[in-house]
């Protein structure tokens, strides 16, 4: 039974609309994953199931039902048939709730950068979930403040909604040593994906932030987890817009600046623009799907434009093999 409580943190990460569109299109990992549970992903694991792989010579103590005795009939040889089992792909969404993720662009429709990180997070995890897949989540500032362990189980999305619900933007951020002790606590091979304005925080981190940030992600590829960077930014954060004087607030730095915002205009989005570039660079470099998302676009949109860059990617690494 669903609790009034659990409706509205429901409705409020989940929109219909979103979840009707991306339901057509599958989260397929393009990695070979382990499991039990009945999915889309194939395992590496040779078992009993309904799809047909390969023959293997009879040996005694074989399960005579498995026997193919249409071969035995032509060639007089007794094999048994394998099947390739389906498995699920267990996945856990790594969602930033540092004090960045709380700027929003003014306007009554606009989202902050959190409501938004939860709402892509929701859906895909809702998606994967009807697929039977599992999937977890790890909510993350300069401490791990939540952590919901993977699973199938058809209550998890209201577990998952309920922890992004819970929690407040308000601390710095500390995303490399979250990264360690989050990939210390998924110990089977699955798909992380994080969720993040990439912000760097004000530690000793903050100086090399990008190589801070691929070390804490390719901790995960030495797991052979796949991996996916959701970069969430706002839209002023992209077109850097304001006009006349303006004072900005420091979120993960402390201080206040005022300026005149049009004379840095040009400057700032090419250091932004870097930044985006370097990031997506090492993310490729190190086999990490990267996707920068503005705020500002629509969110059925946007998981559509990567789900289906995915599969096509899917399908033709698959035409490889």
């Amino acid at each position: 039974m669903v609790t009034e409580q659990e409706k509205l943190e429901l409705h409020k990460y989940l929109d219909p609309r979103v979840l009707a569109k991306i339901s057509r299109l599958d989260l397929l990992a393009r990695l070979v994953v382990e499991g039990f549970i009945s999915g889309l992903h194939k395992s590496p694991f040779h078992g009993f199931s309904v799809e047909f792989a390969s023959h293997r010579e009879y040996v005694p103590g074989d399960d005579l039902k498995h026997l193919d005795w249409k071969v035995q009939a032509k060639t007089d040889r007794l094999v048994i048939k394998q099947y390739e089992e389906e498995t699920n792909l267990k996945s856990t969404f790594i969602v930033d709730v540092s004090e960045s993720m709380r700027y929003k662009r003014d306007g009554k429709e606009s989202l902050t950068k959190y409501h938004y990180a939860c709402a892509v997070a929701a859906s895909l995890a809702h998606l994967l979930l009807h697929q039977q897949d599992s999937c977890g989540l790890a909510v993350f500032d300069d401490a791990l403040k939540a952590y919901v362990p993977s699973s199938s189980n058809t209550n998890q999305i209201k577990s998952i909604c309920h922890a992004l619900d819970v929690q407040q933007p308000k601390a710095k951020t500390a995303i490399e040593p979250i990264l360690h002790a989050i990939a210390e606590k998924v110990s089977r091979r699955g798909m992380i994906c994080l969720v993040s304005d990439l912000f760097p925080g004000t530690g000793p981190e903050a100086d090399n932030h990008i190589d801070s940030l691929l070390r804490g992600l390719q901790h995960f590829r030495h797991y052979d987890h796949e991996v996916m960077v959701l970069h969430i930014m706002d839209e002023d954060e992209l077109d850097f817009s304001f006009q006349g004087n303006t004072m900005f607030n420091g979120l993960e730095a402390t201080g206040r600046l005022t300026i005149e915002p049009r004379s840095l205009r040009e400057a700032y989005l090419t250091e932004v623009d870097n930044f985006c570039r370097e990031v997506k660079r090492k993310c490729v470099a190190n086999r990490i799907d990267y996707k920068r998302i503005s705020t500002a676009d629509y969110l059925d949109a946007a998981l559509c434009s990567f789900l289906a860059a995915r599969a096509a990617a899917a399908r033709k690494a698959s035409a490889k093999r």
